[in-house]
Parts: C-alpha cells; sequence; structure tokens
C-alpha cells in the first residue's frame, strides 16, 4: 500500500465468515464470487474476502467442541507461512498458495482479500521453522505468551525483535506475489495483547514495502478511541464493534458507536460497522436460517452503515438472496452515500430517534431513524426555506417540505432517507 490515496471511499464485498464460518472451500467462495460479478459488481460491491482458517484441514469438523480445533493440522512453508488447505482449495497445491483463485477472482473485474491473525503460528515455534532471509527460527521471535483468548492457532511476535518485522516482511511479499488485494488481521484491533499495537505498525510498514495497493482492516473490535491516531496513520479500516450479528440490541447500540466515531471517517481511514447479517446465515454454525432483522430492521442497518459511511461487508450465502435483499443492496441512491466527500454528522438523538445528515454540491441528505418500539412521527426542522425538491430514496417518493420542516411517519426500528435539492 503506497499511502491511502488509492482507497476514496468505504470499501464494499462479501465476507466468508456469516455463512460458511470457518469452514469455507475454494468451490463456495467461486460460486460467490461468479454472483458478485453478474449481479452486485455494477452497483459497488467487488471484494471478495476469505475468512478465517483458510489454512487448516478439519476446520469445522468438531463444531459441538470448538470453533477453533486447539493444535489442529494446518498447511505452512518451510519459511512458517501458512498456505490454504489444498484439500480444500485444490488450486493451491504445489505451493501455488491463493494466486489461482486470486486470479480467477481477478478475472471476473473483482478483488481478492484473505482474513489473517497477528503474529506466527504456533506449530512453527514449535518446530522451529524457518524466517524468510534470517538465521534464526520462529521460536526466537514467537511470545509464548501472547495468545488470542479465542483462538488457538498464533503466538503474537516479540516487537524487540527486527526478525519479527522481517517475518511480517516476507508475509506480504507472499501476498503480494498471491494478488491480493485486502488484508483482514484479527485479534489485534482492541489491543488485548500489549504487543499489538506494534503489530499493527509491523504489519502496515511490510504493506507498505511490499508494493501493492493492499486495504488493511482490523478486527476485532470494539476500537479504542484513546489509540484513534494509531488506527489513522496505519490502517485503512478498523471495527468499532464486536462481532455483529442480527439483533435489534445490537444494532440499536450501534447508534452510539457510530456518534462516538463519526469525527474519524475520512478517505482511506474508515471505522468499520462490521458484516451486514442479511439473507441466509449459520451453515458453518450448524444451523442455516435466515436473518433475525424485520424488513424495517434492515432498512435501518443499511440507511446508518451507509451514512455513517461505513465499510460494507456482505456475510450471505450470495446465491441465496432474495429479492428484498437484492433491493436492500442495490439501491444505487442509498449505496451512493458512500461515495460522498463530507464527513457525515449526527444532527439529532434521543431515546426514541436519531437523524444523521450528509451533504455535497447540490444535494442535503437526511436519514431518519426511529429507534423506538412504537410507529411515530419524526421532524427535522435544520433544513432552510429554499428546498425545491425531495425524494425518500428507498421508495423513491417525493416528500413535501412545509415552513423548512421535514416531517415523516416512520415505522418501529424502521428508517427513511431523504436527497433535498
Amino acid at each position: 500500500m503506497n499511502g491511502k490515496s488509492f482507497l476514496t471511499s468505504p470499501p464494499m464485498g462479501w465476507n466468508s465468515y456469516d455463512f460458511y464460518d470457518t469452514t469455507v472451500n475454494e468451490k463456495e467462495v467461486r460460486a460467490n464470487a461468479e454472483y458478485m460479478a453478474k449481479n452486485l459488481k455494477e452497483y459497488g460491491w467487488e471484494y471478495i474476502i476469505v475468512d478465517i482458517e483458510w489454512y487448516s484441514y478439519n476446520a469445522g469438523t468438531r463444531r459441538s467442541e470448538h470453533q477453533y480445533i486447539p493444535f489442529e493440522k494446518v498447511e505452512m512453508d518451510e519459511y512458517s507461512r501458512l498456505f490454504p488447505c489444498p484439500d480444500r482449495f485444490p488450486s493451491s497445491k504445489d505451493g501455488k498458495g491463493f494466486k489461482p483463485l486470486a486470479d480467477y477472482v481477478h478475472s471476473l473485474g473483482l478483488k481478492f482479500g484473505i482474513h489473517i491473525m497477528r503474529g506466527i503460528p504456533r506449530i512453527a515455534a514449535h518446530m522451529h521453522t524457518s524466517i524468510k532471509g534470517t538465521d534464526v527460527d520462529a521460536s526466537e521471535i514467537a511470545d509464548p505468551y501472547s495468545i488470542s483468548f479465542w483462538n488457538p492457532d498464533m503466538y503474537g511476535l516479540r516487537p524487540d525483535k527486527k526478525e519479527s518485522q522481517l517475518y511480517y516482511d516476507s508475509l506480504l511479499e507472499l501476498y503480494a506475489e498471491w494478488g491480493v488485494d485486502f488484508i483482514k488481521c484479527d485479534d489485534i484491533c482492541r489491543m488485548d495483547a500489549p504487543q499489538a499495537e506494534d503489530e499493527i505498525v509491523m504489519l502496515s510498514k511490510a504493506i507498505k514495502k511490499c508494493g501493492r495497493d493492499i486495504v488493511f482492516s482490523l478486527s476485532p473490535g470494539p476500537a479504542r478511541l484513546d489509540k484513534v491516531w494509531i488506527y489513522e496513520k496505519y490502517a485503512n479500516m478498523w471495527r468499532i464493534t464486536d462481532d455483529f450479528w442480527d439483533s435489534w440490541p445490537l444494532l440499536l447500540n450501534m447508534f452510539e458507536r457510530c456518534e462516538h466515531w463519526q469525527n474519524h471517517v475520512k478517505a482511506g481511514s474508515y471505522p468499520d460497522c462490521d458484516m451486514l447479517p442479511l439473507g441466509k446465515i449459520g451453515k458453518g454454525f450448524g444451523d442455516i436460517r435466515d436473518t433475525r432483522f424485520t424488513k424495517d430492521e434492515q432498512i435501518t442497518m443499511m440507511s446508518l452503515w451507509c451514512i455513517f459511511r461505513s465499510p460494507m461487508m456482505l456475510g450471505a450465502e450470495l446465491m441465496s438472496l432474495d429479492e428484498d435483499a437484492l433491493k436492500l443492496i442495490t439501491n444505487r441512491d442509498v449505496l451512493g452515500l458512500l461515495k460522498l466527500d463530507n464527513q457525515a454528522f449526527l444532527a439529532e438523538r434521543t431515546h426514541d430517534y436519531a437523524i444523521w445528515c450528509n451533504s455535497d454540491d447540490t444535494s442535503l441528505y437526511i436519514a431518519m431513524f426511529n429507534i423506538s418500539d412504537d410507529e411515530r412521527e419524526i421532524s427535522y426542522s435544520e433544513i432552510g426555506n429554499d428546498v425545491s425538491e425531495c425524494t425518500e430514496l428507498w421508495n423513491g417518493n417525493g416528500v413535501s417540505i412545509k415552513g423548512g420542516v421535514l416531517s415523516d411517519t416512520i415505522p418501529a426500528h424502521g428508517a427513511k432517507v431523504y436527497r433535498l435539492i
């Protein structure tokens, strides 16, 4: 990544986690990529992200006991770098890694990304495998006291060892060769481990050195406001919440989180509201189901993510999306809010409603959210008297402005978004 100028709006794409959890394979990734290229690319959706444990041979086979199986067999090269499991990603055989799959995704006009955990594989430290370009082995740069409390795969790296940076350099050299466009690094954003901040810096340096434009995404949240300068300087996006699922209390809480982070949304740097649990999710968890969000709650989620200008990652199996979900994620007018250059701002928030605003050279955009449990009328009066046209962007209907006041009836847990000219 040669600076942040290549990323001028929040990334939009698909991530395998919400549907496949740890079990996604090459056939499934290709099918979702093909669907995106055919049906969603024209609306701005372009990233295909392979999420956690693509290197594991038996991921998901003991789901009732472990989400991440301790000390399980993984695919790794002689330089302590994880490779795709060839049983799940057949095109990776013979040391090809993710390059064949990335090439295929690129051939569809899309971009390719992967999930990684911070640090170095624990098995590499125990086997004393090499670090490319050095005369030390993995055990000498691994910190055995730095282990994620929720995933047993990795040791953190020792920031006092210059070879730790060289290890990350070798990783990004490999990922650039594969054609990776996006890296989601986990167990790093909320800085549970003392050296996580150092590892953010090391990874950022490695990305810049690799010579390829790569989006650098940090997970999981909640991110720390007292560390915002680290996120803004070294990353492209950072999670402001822990894993977000289809629960109204979690969605309601996002209004407070967005309020706290609203002043830090800018080109190349995006506070991340996490994935969009729309459509069918949960196969990898053993429970395929439709999202629990109501239609109004889905509109609220999409409206908030778009006007706040969060990264947008779909988590469903794309091939199973129904017409209602497709309408939500292909509304050009609402998705257009992501492309605005100005920062959105929270204009009002009470126990019952919230109002967000943004603008461009010709229009004012207002999103009104009914966060109460009952239908209610919501009004916003800070718009002046010179509005010639007002359109609600979800249904395309014109709305009257009376006395400089925008008023509308909004269903419980629902939202409406307006463009005023």
